[in-house]
């Protein structure tokens, strides 16, 4: 007989911060100093201390739709000041990968579909290329600075900075051996 464990949330999203090293945010004394150091705290519906407490609360509908993570400025002042030594800004990544594996976030967020082209394009080639990846951001421009950006292209495409296809890895076949070892790709390869 196999035994199945079931995790709640908070322990779903300290096993995605334990896997990348980071500090339990279980141990948070609610101090402030990150949401304090915070540059983009503003634009935030809740702050990095408000979002901990709602994890350790398991308010898991409520921190998926909120865009904290997705605004993080991954600057890591809120885990330098920490007094606790936690990891934040390693938390805010992985709630970013919690809800693109659970596939639950703000519609209309940038983010996540340009978190999702860019792990497909890493998959798929090894390295990042910015003409795939930017129809996951590209569209949200006003008309003005759209054009901007297709000029700007262009003028790179012209001087051999900006390539055509995408450049790719040495043995892929072995890469992506490797990353499907490290994560969970589902649907990305």
């Amino acid at each position: 007989m196999t035994e199945t464990y079931t995790f709640n949330f908070m322990k779903e999203v300290s096993s995605l911060l334990h896997a990348a090293d980071g500090n339990p945010f279980p141990m948070c004394v609610q101090c402030g100093s990150c949401s304090g150091s915070c540059p983009v705290a503003a634009y935030m519906d809740y702050t990095p201390r408000q979002i901990i407490a709602m994890v350790n609360a398991g308010l898991k509908d409520q921190v998926l739709n909120s865009n904290t993570f997705w605004y993080c400025a991954s600057c890591y002042q809120c885990s330098v000041r920490c007094p606790q030594g936690i990891s934040i800004t390693e938390l805010m990544y992985a709630l970013q990968r919690y809800s693109i594996w659970k596939s639950r976030y703000q519609e209309g967020l940038i983010g996540p579909s340009f978190s999702e082209a860019f792990a497909k394009t890493i998959v798929n080639a090894g390295r990042t290329f910015e003409p795939i990846l930017a129809p996951s951001y590209i569209f949200r421009f006003k008309l003005r600075e759209f054009f901007l950006e297709v000029q700007n292209a262009t003028e790179l495409m012209l001087k051999g900075r900006l390539p055509l296809l995408p450049p790719r890895i040495k043995r892929l076949d072995n890469f992506k051996r490797m990353i499907r070892k490290i994560i969970p790709i589902g649907g990305l390869a």
